[in-house]
């Protein structure tokens, strides 16, 4: 086997016409000065980059290409690190013979003798202005496009897939400076109740986003409430490893938009409506109260005349045929009256079971009860549990219930002449139910009236009050048609406690 030849060895072999071809032939502009930056050479690739031709330029200084432009401290380097011998690489704004300008990507490198002394300089240049153009655009897109995400209302932010933040607009810092605390986490966890598969990291390609509200807790303890939207962006991977086999990474875009102020709007609306629903309730409810507040108190002395009618019957004494017919007809009178009372009484409201959230019923039955709060200087201890579950109840019926019960503990510590008036509202999840417990520091409900005041027409007002004793009984109804529980805390003295227990499922 004949062995391998030394680098310098071939290279001695090779005939000096391959060098002459090789530098005639490159695509990149090449160039040999004296040491006084006079051209001796230039290939064809020069004559095509700059416009001169190879006469034009034989013998005149390299500074025939130079543009004002380019700073004089450029050219001291230059010359100062080829003083050095050491090559130089810059960017120099050349001007062509047409006077066009082009940026130039150049080498020069000095050339040395056996002696070590600089005889010549090589110089090698591209033109590289419609690259130089090409990054300053995406520079100058990438600029835009910041400028446009800084400059707009929503909030946005984008994470990688283990969801560490890559970048975040203006008005998303400015939310977190807001808030206090970086929302990023909060988001996440709403969003991932919403689309369970977002947990899995390295999964963004196949998700699929909808737009979500997400409730934001301020500084304050109150919420504000932003449109969340979330899509995924794919990145192109731009490594050399890349080339022929495409790949790429994805991220997620989060956009927030404040809809807090829509969200009181509605939250008013509701309250209108819900206000509404429960004056015709109400209304309803005392048509309902009087009139069987009538029945019942005409059943009494009707019941007498039964009784007396059939005491006279069995006597049967003289006369007694004109008393029993007149009793026959007081009778008679009396049912139909009754009849009529009763086919007064106005039917139940049908409503359809809904998904409710019962703390926001809670807070707009409080709301409703405001002005009321506020004129008996009563204080509110308001504990809501987050995240309480949801749960399939007729709406309207549970405002009734709620409002009746709030109304019952106004109307207790509005008797409190001393001592402080204190309201506590609790919700907590218990086992399949929701526990709502409703306290209040009024003169409570003495032991011998725990049981009759769920009775109808039992009432512990004082006389002339326009109470007719039905309200507990109807709180009752109402959780009785849920499956649910209500009880009094036999073990409460300091007022009165009220627990009520929904299922859930």
């Amino acid at each position: 086997m004949t062995p391998a030849l030394s680098f310098k060895a071939a290279f001695e072999q090779l005939p000096p016409e391959v060098f002459r071809l090789a530098v005639e032939q490159a695509a990149v502009a090449i160039s040999i000065t004296d040491t006084r930056a006079r051209i001796v050479y230039a290939n064809p690739s020069f004559t095509r980059v700059t416009g001169y031709s190879q006469s034009e330029v034989l013998g005149r200084n390299q500074s025939i290409l130079s543009y004002k432009v380019t700073p004089q401290i450029v050219y001291e380097t230059l010359w100062a690190q080829l003083k050095r011998q050491e090559p130089w690489n810059g960017l120099l704004v050349n001007r062509r013979k047409d006077g066009s300008r082009y940026l130039a990507d150049l080498t020069i490198t000095p050339v040395l003798n056996a002696h070590g002394e600089t005889t010549h300089y090589l110089g090698l240049h591209r033109d590289v202005t419609d690259m130089h153009q090409l990054e300053r655009q995406v520079v100058n897109q990438q600029a835009l496009i910041e400028s446009a995400l800084d400059s707009t209302q929503a909030a946005m932010v984008m994470v990688d897939i283990d969801f560490q933040t890559i970048m975040s607009n203006r008005s998303y810092q400015d939310l977190e400076q807001e808030l206090g605390y970086p929302p990023l986490n909060s988001l996440l966890e709403t969003l991932e109740s919403q689309w369970p598969s977002l947990a899995t990291h390295g999964n963004l390609s196949s998700q699929r986003f909808a737009p979500v509200e997400v409730p934001l807790a301020e500084k304050n303890g109150s919420e504000r409430w932003f449109n969340c939207s979330a899509e995924v962006i794919e990145e192109k991977d731009t490594s050399a490893d890349a080339f022929y086999r495409k790949s790429s990474t994805h991220y997620l875009l989060l956009t927030l938009q404040d809809i807090s102020h829509l969200k009181e709007q509605q939250r008013n609306l509701q309250l209108t409506s819900l206000q509404a629903l429960l004056a015709e309730q109400e209304r309803l409810q005392s048509v309902r109260e009087a009139l069987s507040g009538a029945i019942y108190q005409l059943k009494r002395p009707l019941n007498l005349i039964n009784a007396a009618a059939r005491l006279v019957n069995r006597r049967n004494t003289a006369g007694s045929e004109e008393l029993l017919k007149l009793l026959g007809e007081i009778q008679v009178s009396g049912r139909e009256t009754l009849d009529q009372l009763t086919a007064c009484l106005p039917g139940d409201i049908r409503e359809e079971t809904r998904v409710v959230n019962l703390n926001q019923l809670l807070q707009s039955s409080l709301s409703l009860l405001t002005s009321r709060l506020l004129a008996s200087g009563v204080t509110v201890d308001w504990q809501p549990e987050r995240d309480l579950p949801s749960m399939k109840a007729r709406p309207t019926s549970l405002a009734t219930l709620f409002k009746q019960l709030l109304d019952n503990a106004l109307d207790a510590l509005e008797e409190t002449r001393s001592g402080p008036r204190e309201l506590r509202l609790v919700t907590r999840r218990l086992g399949g139910s929701v526990q709502v417990i409703l306290q209040d520091s009024g003169p409570g409900i003495p032991a011998t009236d725990r049981l009759k005041v769920f009775e109808p027409f039992y009432t512990t007002r004082h006389q002339g009050s326009q109470h007719l004793g039905m309200g507990l009984t109807l709180a009752q109804d109402i959780v009785n048609n849920h499956q649910g529980l209500l009880e009094i805390d036999p073990e409460f003295t300091s007022g009165c406690r009220i627990r009520v227990e929904l299922p859930y499922e």
